[in-house]
């Protein structure tokens, strides 16, 4: 059984209509020094028993700070699957925030390697918001098709 994830593609217009999405760059030291293929949506795991879509809200909460637009409503997605085979099942939700204002939640890991020690780093070290030509250059190949997915839906298409 594939492990699964649930997200959420936070999405608005600025300017003169331009479609911008919400993107995160996983924390640790893994992806410190990683940009272009290295972005995500806001997501995380959960388990077959679990609602997928309140786990995408869920997660957003936790790796931002914050909920989501109470008020918009959620579009389907659908699914993709990730290089190591998780299933990615996400939202496209309008709204905003200010990304310098993110809180994530954090995770322990031994680091430096083999040295005995624990640190604690955030899920996520950054968000930011991107046109659908800048999201493509960031976004984690596998998720690209949710990017073409929230182009197609008519509450994305509208000004």
């Amino acid at each position: 059984m594939p492990r699964r994830s649930a997200g959420i593609l936070l999405h608005r217009r600025v300017g003169g209509g331009e479609l911008e999405v919400l993107l995160v760059h996983p924390g640790g030291p893994f992806w410190a020094k990683k940009d272009v293929g290295a972005w995500s949506i806001p997501k995380g795991e959960h388990g077959d028993d679990e609602d997928a879509l309140a786990a995408a809200l869920r997660e957003f909460e936790e790796e931002l700070g914050t909920p989501p637009s109470p008020d918009a409503e959620p579009q389907s997605l659908g699914e993709v699957r990730q290089k190591g085979g998780k299933l990615v099942t996400a939202w496209a939700l309008a709204g905003d925030l200010d990304p310098e204002l993110i809180v994530s939640n954090t995770f322990e890991m031994e680091w430096p390697p083999r040295s005995g020690r624990t640190q604690a780093f955030p899920e996520v070290d950054r968000a930011g918001w991107f046109t659908l030509a800048q999201a493509r250059e960031k976004l984690l190949p596998a998720q690209l098709p949710l990017l073409e997915r929230l182009a197609e839906l008519p509450a994305a298409q509208g000004g």
